[in-house]
């Protein structure tokens, strides 16, 4: 039938990964590119898996004293200004309101790119004594930065939806606490709820937060070798507090400069979870966070269908009460066959196949989505045997996804070792770096590849300022992998979305 060859996946993942993606993206019913360029519309399959992850991150906010709030889309000018480095970081892709129906305004407006420059001043407003600290505040919303020239939905677009968290601070050490707690919640996020191992590092000084003291961040690793930031947590140090005049008294009367954190993840994650999982036969997702965890498809001729239709129903209706999210696929108009691919392109991770002998012998065939095993379980106690093989699914994508990553690790101690790893596999190249960004930059007008972290130790440090990283590996080497001059850290290349 035609309408069955329409729904597959006709891209390579392999071979068109982009293609692929975005015929995935469409396709499992996640995304549209909308009529202006750079935008899309998200339907709404594809807001609850943002959906999800807004829930889990949402909650573990304010398990650590998060509250969220919601400021304005639009910064006055005059705002912006005041923070220069946000003005310089972020100018090229500000986009600006200067009319008002047919009004000029009398001071231009911009889209916010970021929210520092309007939350900091009613953070200052809002701060008057140690008491009012520490004060942590988030929103989930949109930014637009005018920057996409050619849109991937969710890791390319000109507006894109995040979370952006803003905290201010009695101390350094108490400012860098929050810093790690948020970065710890969005590893989180990523390995135990996306089934995604990150790596764990700090930005280089030229490519952190504009005004930041210290970015910090998130990696993972897509299967076509390329390098998604996928979360960013930033000590701000007291640069806007002093511009913003984020101050405070403190327990002895004296006035004090705050420190401040910014720290944010946007649906990026969607993209990462997307290319990461999925496969030639559509979307595949996780269970912790798929809409449908579960379908069930009923296989009946005309004299069994009213047993294994109320067969299937008790099924449905038991994985409900226990808090599983199911679909009974009864449909009339479609033959199983076609039942099975259209749930393997929308990404169902667990699918209850029940005929009539399952019906007779009081069973239940499991199939899971990511490599088509199939396990025949009994009826009684189907809920729990539910909930195992979803760790089980989820066990498997994740040991993909690691395995990927492992795999995709590796050294190099010249620019012809960096240029030719990362050109024929991809992945990260670490190398020894004196920190100039000359070197990076070397690179990366050759194969378009960068620094996308330094590793962190147990204190957020880099590796040049200890002898330990954070996964307990040490300095590579003594000499910068590019310049040969004397090397301070270890720095990872890839290129990145």
């Amino acid at each position: 039938m035609s309408g069955e060859q329409e729904l597959g996946i006709t891209e390579s993942k392999e071979h068109s990964p982009g293609d692929w993606y975005a015929e995935v993206v469409q396709k499992a019913g996640l995304a549209d590119y909308a009529p202006m360029g750079g935008f899309i519309v998200t339907r709404p399959r594809g807001y609850a898996l943002w959906e999800a992850i807004q829930d889990r991150l949402d909650g573990w906010f304010k398990e650590t004293g998060v509250t969220n709030a919601y400021f304005p889309m639009f910064i006055p000018e005059s705002y912006l200004e005041r923070e220069k480095d946000i003005v310089e970081g972020f100018d090229p892709e500000v986009a600006w309101v200067t009319k008002g129906g047919h009004d000029e305004l009398e001071e231009p407006l911009a889209v916010r790119p970021t929210s520092e420059s309007i939350i900091a001043p009613f953070m200052a407003k809002w701060t008057r004594s140690h008491r009012d600290l520490p004060l942590r505040l988030n929103q989930w919303c949109s930014v637009v930065r005018w920057e996409a020239t050619e849109t991937k939905p969710f890791f390319r677009t000109k507006e894109f939806l995040w979370q952006e968290g803003h905290t201010a601070h009695e101390t350094e050490d108490e400012a860098w606490t929050e810093t790690m707690t948020r970065l710890d919640q969005y590893e989180r996020i990523y390995e135990d709820e996306l089934a995604i191992p990150v790596l764990r590092g700090r930005k280089p000084e030229h490519d952190k937060f504009p005004g930041a003291d210290t970015t910090t961040t998130v990696e993972a690793l897509m299967p076509d070798g390329k390098s998604v930031q996928g979360g960013t947590s930033h000590y701000l140090g007291q640069s806007f507090a002093e511009a913003f005049d984020i101050t405070f008294i403190d327990e002895d009367e004296e006035e004090r400069v705050a420190h401040t954190t910014s720290w944010g993840l946007s649906w990026r994650a969607l993209g990462a979870l997307i290319m990461t999982h999925s496969d030639d036969q559509g979307l595949v997702l996780p269970p912790t966070v798929a809409p449908t965890q579960v379908a069930i498809v009923p296989i009946w001729q005309e004299d069994t269908k009213d047993d294994v239709l109320q067969y299937s129903a008790e099924i449905a209706a038991e994985l409900e009460d226990a808090g599983v999210s199911v679909e009974l696929d009864d449909r009339d108009g479609r033959n199983p066959g076609f039942k099975f691919n259209e749930h393997e392109l929308n990404g169902v991770p667990v699918r209850l196949e029940i005929g009539p002998n399952e019906v007779e012998d009081e069973r239940v065939t499991v199939v899971h989505r990511p490599d088509g095993e199939s396990v025949e379980e009994d009826r009684s106690g189907i809920a729990d045997t539910v909930e195992e093989h979803f760790d089980t699914v989820y066990d498997k994508l994740y040991a993909a996804a690691e395995e990927n990553l492992e795999e995709n690790v590796r050294e190099a101690h010249s620019p012809e070792d960096i240029l030719g790893t990362i050109g024929r596999y991809g992945g990260y190249v670490k190398t020894p770096w004196c920190g100039d960004e000359a070197c990076e930059t070397a690179i990366k007008e050759e194969i378009a590849a960068e620094i996308v972290m330094l590793p962190l130790d147990e204190d957020g440090a880099s590796s040049a300022e200890s002898a330990e990283g954070d996964d307990g590996e040490e300095q590579i080497g003594d000499e910068c992998g590019v310049c040969g001059d004397e090397a301070t850290e270890t720095a990872y290349f890839a290129k990145s979305y």
